[in-house]
């Protein structure tokens, strides 16, 4: 059971809930899967932990990064460039955009309607339900709709990104499933894939989950961790 999404995906989230990981993951894996991938970077109100720390590695597997220009890198600022337009009006086989987080960072998008009109835009939220605000069915639909109003864009599907960053086991991800199930449930939105750590893959049981998993191979770490190497083939997973 695998991945297989194609036009313009954007990936939003509350904030800590891991979507920007997912985002760089998500391209990974389909790169890996032959799809020419192209990344944007749209987080423009958490200095820490966005896709361009991940430029290098990105690149070297051949995937497309747009971010800022190079003088405002590391800026806090709010950087529309062409270059995201253009990725939007000619996305290829597959164009990721990664939001900022809740509401305020999805601001952003409502800026970009006239570029989104007459393309296939799919608007996916990331759900860690041991987050605050995100452990409760509620919290999640009201993360969505206020997602939503800032964006003027429909959230169309979940994804499950249960977690606990070092702290996570098996049954993290077993009862973030659970969550997110009944929350597809509830909602009415389909649940797209979960993600779990890559190292963690042989000690769960695919066939427990009604969707795909995504493999996750970390790449926002803080300083004193390491990122892990990625290569074009570093894992296969088996359908």
């Amino acid at each position: 059971m695998g991945i297989k999404l194609s036009g313009v995906i954007v990936i939003v989230g509350n904030y800590g809930c891991g979507k920007t990981e997912v985002s760089v993951n998500l391209a990974v894996y389909h790169k890996r899967s032959g799809i020419q991938v192209k990344i944007g970077d749209l987080d423009l109100v958490n200095p820490y932990f966005r896709t361009r720390e991940a430029k290098q590695a990105l690149s070297y597997l051949g995937i497309d990064v747009i971010l800022p220009p190079n003088q405002f890198l590391q800026a806090d600022l709010p950087i529309l460039t062409p270059e995201i337009y253009g990725m939007i009006q000619c996305p290829g086989e597959l164009s990721i955009l990664d939001v900022g987080g809740d509401r305020v960072g999805a601001t952003v998008l409502s800026a970009l309607a006239h570029a989104f009109s007459n393309q296939d835009v799919y608007m996916f939220q990331v759900i860690n339900p041991f987050r605050p605000f995100s452990n409760t069915i509620n919290g999640c639909l009201t993360i969505k709709e206020q997602i939503e109003t800032a964006s003027r864009l429909t959230v169309c599907g979940l994804i499950g990104n249960a977690n606990l960053i070092d702290e996570t086991t098996p049954d993290i991800i077993y009862d973030g499933y659970s969550f997110v199930s009944r929350l597809s449930r509830e909602s009415g939105l389909p649940l797209k894939f979960i993600s779990a750590p890559v190292e963690m893959m042989s000690d769960i049981d695919n066939k427990s989950f009604n969707c795909p998993v995504l493999p996750i191979e970390r790449q926002l770490v803080p300083p004193w961790k390491k990122a892990n190497v990625l290569g074009p083939k570093n894992f296969v997973l088996h359908e």
